[in-house]
């Protein structure tokens, strides 16, 4: 039977506790000055992707006028570029590959409103807080 080897510690062989407390402290000083830039760039890159969808939606909605002759009700809304309107044979659809482009980054539903007097159907998202005008994340997004 073999003896277990015992461990001789000396004292450089450990890390003292002030240097685990140093370690941290960079790591807390790196964080707090990474941390806010991650954030901006997550935010700013919602906004960008929701620009980009309300595009893609404007393009939707062109082909569905294109083959319908007409843009979709207020009644009917986006919904009706991924599923057909009761009794409309030129629908041609789904004109989005993804009910999921139907919704902003943050998880609601985009607005349409119907054509006005330009002739131009709109799509819109209210940005990060929901609510109408703001700035930055808050802003409104429009098509």
């Amino acid at each position: 039977m073999r003896p277990a080897s015992k461990q001789v510690w000396t004292r450089q062989s450990g890390v003292t506790i002030l240097e685990v407390l140093v370690v941290l402290t960079i790591i807390a000083m790196i964080a707090a000055v990474v941390g806010p830039r991650l954030i901006g760039y997550l935010g700013r890159a919602k906004s960008e992707t929701a620009g980009l969808q309300i595009k893609q939606v404007g393009n939707a909605l062109q082909l569905f006028y294109i083959d319908t002759g007409r843009y979709p009700t207020g009644a009917e809304g986006l919904g009706v570029l991924m599923t057909p309107p009761p009794g409309d044979s030129s629908w041609a659809g789904p004109y989005l590959d993804s009910a999921d482009a139907l919704t902003d980054p943050w998880g609601r539903d985009y607005i349409y409103t119907e054509p006005g007097q330009n002739g131009a159907a709109g799509v819109a998202s209210f940005g990060r807080d929901g609510a109408r005008g703001g700035t930055g994340e808050d802003a409104d997004i429009r098509l």
